[in-house]
């Protein structure tokens, strides 16, 4: 194996290795980044260390077919995805508004990829080379499956294996699944007899051989009319993303048959070691320089990723759909050996930004009875409340943070990917809470509350919000027993299924009780995947059968996200308008517990109209940090404090 610091992007580059063809050519929305926190990286070097040919084609011209015929025919096939995130995210706000940067381009330019771009991307390939087997991945490819709603389009899709004319589609974290799919491949398989690979989907002919049992058999011509059925097959397809106890799923599409296979089962500690031991060049190729690099290299260039999985199963996350919800983790070794190569890069400063995953305090499934049972199909592990089986543990991760933080050259090592503090409430031993407060926290600690209300909370698969009220009163107790000044900075949604007008207001309250005035408020985004999105579609919450309340009128959403700021002044007659149509006229006034002043003839303003326009924010003193404190008043354009400049919230 060639050990060049990145793969061959171009046809000189494949014939400067003495290559005339490619095994496979990987197609990507993304900008080329050699760096284990994508995809494509992890993908090609798996496959690459494993004897393969792999060329990169990163955003190419999808306009024509010529762009796809830089390598010629690749001798096994192509690996087509998106990127890091869905096409349609990365273009579009929840508003549907287009975004104006791409953050996985070079400069940050937008308009490198196409809408739907594996389906693009893959009819492109159709014209280039006919039969050529074609395998997708990635996040869009993993999470439109099966037939989905498409917010975009305001109606449920078919298969994105059916639009996009591909032969295979391999969901889940793919480094075995694609190894597997390579070998056969490689002994001369067709890949139309590819059909009994964990982690896969195929598209055959009704009465076809599936090689698992079926747990549920749905037809798309009644998906796509019906909501309750539609509700229904998400349910099943939600009970079955387990690799130990997970089924077969299949849809029927007018004489077309398609399978998802159960799960490929979760990477091993030894196995997720290897993989990232692999030699990573850990940044962009360098033909971007010119063009202002990558963004998207800026969060992750002095961060390393310690585990995968997530058991908090959270409705609008699509973890549970993509990495699933049993936890793995690399070994302690093999992070501390990945956190000595930043050490040596050139840039590095002496700080770790982030040991982290989908949630940064999981190392290890939530009980002993997911490896030999699996996940429960049922119940959540933490919400409503912690599992009575549950297994809470931080000592191995606290070993993780001091082995990383005795390296040389090593100054700090913060946290900065989710907390989940319900699970570290849990915890009855506070070593790590008290670690994390005194010696992990930037300034700042983004946890993710989302929400006050209990039938929110409960449509969102998120634990009461009482359980908030106590983490936050212990963090600032240790905050001020360390004699430090931190600031939470919680993370709220507006408009998500469960959310009424009244819902909105109650967490307005909230906010103007605990003096916080978030810069930025993450609207619900329906995105393919989730739970929420079924409920924002069907009005029916699939995993409990019963009705749930969605709020899709516009001006609706709009009135809820203004309750969220509602110290701002362009916010006052939405605020007012909003509370109107709660009738809560009490919190529109010039008291100390009212959200918005009244809406005085213009003139001079009176002394209740000063006072309603100016902001609440935290007092800055040692000890009083952001939520735990009385506030005082600051004119509006005074100079931000640290403590409410909320980050851009990571799709």
């Amino acid at each position: 194996m060639q050990n060049a610091a990145f793969l061959p992007i171009s046809r000189a580059d494949m014939e400067a290795r003495g290559w005339d063809v490619p095994d496979f050519v990987y197609v990507t929305g993304d900008a080329y980044v050699d760096h284990p926190s994508f995809g494509v990286a992890i993908i090609s070097r798996v496959l690459e260390a494993a004897g393969y040919r792999v060329a990169i084609l990163s955003q190419p011209d999808y306009k024509s077919a010529e762009a796809f015929r830089e390598f010629g025919r690749p001798r096994l096939g192509f690996l087509v995805t998106s990127g890091n995130i869905d096409s349609m995210v990365a273009h579009y706000t929840a508003a549907k508004k287009r975004r104006s940067n791409d953050y996985y381009s070079p400069g940050g330019k937008p308009g490198k990829r196409p809408d739907r771009a594996v389906i693009v991307y893959c009819n492109r390939i159709r014209e280039a080379f006919g039969d050529v087997p074609i395998i997708l991945g990635g996040l869009e490819a993993s999470l439109r499956r099966f037939a989905h709603y498409d917010y975009w389009d305001d109606k449920v899709r078919r298969s994105v294996l059916v639009d996009a004319r591909a032969d295979l589609l391999t969901y889940g974290m793919g480094e075995n699944i694609l190894l597997r799919i390579a070998a056969l491949l490689d002994k001369g398989v067709p890949v139309k007899k590819i059909r009994d690979v964990r982690g896969t989907v195929w598209l055959g002919k009704e009465g076809d051989t599936v090689h698992y049992p079926v747990a549920g058999s749905f037809d798309y011509n009644e998906l796509k009319v019906n909501k309750r059925r539609y509700a229904e097959a998400f349910g099943v397809q939600y009970r079955n993303q387990d690799s130990v106890s997970g089924r077969a799923i299949v849809e029927y599409y007018d004489g077309k048959m398609l399978v998802q296979n159960p799960p490929m089962p979760p990477l091993e500690r030894e196995e997720l070691d290897r993989v990232y031991a692999l030699p990573f060049a850990r940044t962009y190729h360098p033909m971007y320089e010119k063009l202002g690099g990558v963004p998207a290299i800026e969060e992750v260039r002095f961060s390393v990723t310690h585990n995968r999985g997530c058991f908090g199963a959270c409705n609008f996350c699509a973890l549970a759909f993509h990495q699933g919800r049993t936890v793995r983790s690399r070994s302690i070794e093999s992070v501390v050996e990945e956190c000595k190569k930043i050490t040596a890069m050139p840039d590095f400063k002496g700080y770790i930004h982030d040991v982290g995953g989908p949630t940064a305090n999981f190392r290890g499934p939530a009980c002993d009875k997911q490896l030999t049972s699996g996940v429960c199909t049922h119940r959540k592990c933490l919400a409503p409340t912690p599992c009575k089986n549950l297994k809470v543990d931080h000592s191995e991760y606290i070993e993780l943070l001091e082995k990383i933080e005795a390296l040389p050259g090593v100054k700090k090592v913060f946290i900065r990917s989710g907390i989940r503090f319900d699970y570290l409430l849990a915890d009855k031993d506070e070593r790590f809470f008290k670690k994390l407060v005194r010696d992990h926290v930037s300034g700042q600690l983004k946890v993710a509350p989302e929400h006050c209300s209990e039938g929110v909370l409960a449509a969102m698969g998120k634990p009461n919000f009482s359980v908030y009220q106590a983490f936050r009163k212990r963090f600032f107790e240790i905050t001020r027993e360390v004699g430090k000044e931190q600031y939470l900075v919680p993370y709220l949604m507006s408009s998500h299924p469960g959310s009424t007008l009244a819902d909105a207001v109650a967490l307005a309250e909230c906010l103007k009780r605990d003096h916080y005035a978030p810069e930025q408020v993450q609207d619900y985004y329906p995105t393919p995947g989730t739970a929420s999105t079924v409920m924002f579609y069907t009005g029916i919450d699939p995993l409990t059968g019963k009705a749930v309340f969605v709020p899709r009128d516009y001006t609706e959403k709009q009135l809820q996200r203004a309750l969220l700021q509602f110290n701002r002044r362009e916010n006052a007659p939405a605020v007012r308008e909003a509370l109107k149509k709660a009738h809560r006229e009490d919190l529109i006034g010039t008291a100390p517990h009212c959200l918005v002043r009244p809406d005085f003839p213009k003139g001079k303003p009176t002394v209740g109209e000063k006072r309603g326009m100016r902001e609440e924010k935290p007092l800055r003193g040692k000890g009083k940090p952001q939520g735990n404190a009385k506030g005082r008043q600051v004119k509006k354009g005074s100079p931000k404090s640290a403590a409410t400049r909320s980050p851009k919230r990571k799709k």
